[in-house]
């Protein structure tokens, strides 16, 4: 029995690459635990935490739970990978310098699992202010995402001793002359950053930039895209959106109806003002029709060939279809009226007369 524990003494102190094989063995049985431990953390650990957090009112733990659990898987294979070196006695730098860089990798993974899964909750919040639109969250989110990657590959360039105040003094000056070369593009992009900040507009507006008329198929950071109405689609730069008048036909509730009626010269004065009485009762009779003081119905200008009665309101809808059915059904409905009272619509005629010269009068006489 002694004899078999010195034996077995003797094969565990034997040196294998300057390690008694004894540490060896140890390094690679820490690094299996670790991965045991890690899949029995997966299998019944993460089981459990996700049923507490299903138990909550909120979803905002299970959000985070999502986020974090990978990077968490992924602790323990840093953990196991520590152990393993640790015994085998590596103390070169290059290793401790991956193992750094690997803790550093896992926490800005898990700060951006965070910002991922948050997304809907970001929008909700923001949503609530009711200038943020989805255009703008969705930059601020990615911005967000690119911010982290920046500061982790900081960390990194820092852990491996490499001098991040110069480098980020030279992006400085570099980025100061790329700035002035490229002033044009750092306007647009300042004018996209306008855009959403404001709530100009959002994607599926109709919309009317200088002569660009059309739905918003897309907003970037230099540039929109519109889709005008014969299906063209046009690019217009963020910078001359933010400089010029933008009318958004999408915003408004109510759609406007102006028109004039011409009726004939020989439209007694009785029916013109019942003619115009009945328009006016008709309309605010109407369901679709907006009762405030923008409803104008006047006779108030003779024109070459017709007595016009201007007629001036609004729709209480701004839908395209429903304004045109509307539209049509005011129309017929005027129609009626004046046919109904006896007079006729003018239409654009000239008359000519002929006179008969003085001279050949007399000579027809004698």
């Amino acid at each position: 029995m002694q004899n078999s524990l010195k034996e077995l003494v003797e094969i565990l102190n034997y040196k294998f690459l300057e390690l008694p094989l004894y540490k060896i063995i140890l390094a690679f049985l820490f690094l299996f635990l670790f991965l045991v431990m890690r899949r029995a953390f997966t299998l019944y650990i993460l089981k459990v935490l996700r049923f507490l957090v299903k138990k909550t009112k909120t979803d905002l733990d299970d959000k985070f739970l999502r986020a974090v659990k990978n990077p968490l898987r992924f602790l323990f294979v840093i953990a196991g990978l520590y152990f393993f070196f640790t015994f085998l006695e590596v103390d070169k730098p290059i290793v401790w310098h991956i193992l750094k860089g690997l803790l550093i990798f896992d926490i800005f993974w898990a700060l951006y699992n965070i910002v991922e899964q948050f997304e809907d909750y970001i929008y909700k919040t923001l949503g609530k202010f009711g200038k943020a639109s989805r255009e703008f969250v969705s930059f601020i989110i990615k911005l967000s995402k690119i911010f982290i990657i920046s500061i982790g590959i900081i960390a990194l360039l820092q852990d491996w001793g490499i001098n991040v105040t110069g480098f980020l003094a030279s992006l400085g000056l570099g980025g100061l002359a790329f700035a002035l070369a490229a002033k044009d593009t750092a306007a647009n992009i300042f004018g996209g950053i306008a855009i959403l900040t404001d709530n100009i507009f959002k994607i599926g507006e109709w919309v009317k930039i200088g002569n660009v008329e059309g739905i918003v198929e897309d907003i970037g950071m230099r540039t929109t895209k519109i889709r005008a109405f014969d299906k063209r689609l046009i690019i217009v730069p963020n910078a001359t959106i933010a400089n010029s008048a933008v009318e958004n036909f999408s915003r408004r509730d109510k759609r406007r109806i102006m028109m004039r009626i011409g009726l004939v010269y020989d439209t007694p004065i009785d029916t013109i003002k019942k003619i115009v009485e009945d328009i006016r009762e008709m309309l605010l009779k109407h369901p679709e029709i907006a009762k405030d003081e923008s409803l104008l119905i006047y006779f108030d200008q003779f024109e070459e060939s017709s007595l016009s009665i201007f007629c001036y309101f609004f729709t209480n809808t701004a839908v395209w279809k429903e304004y045109l059915r509307i539209r049509e059904d005011i129309n017929l409905k005027i129609k009626e009226i004046v046919e109904k009272n006896g007079s006729a619509f003018a239409f654009p005629s000239n008359s000519i007369y002929f006179e008969t010269p003085l001279r050949l009068e007399n000579e027809k006489k004698t």
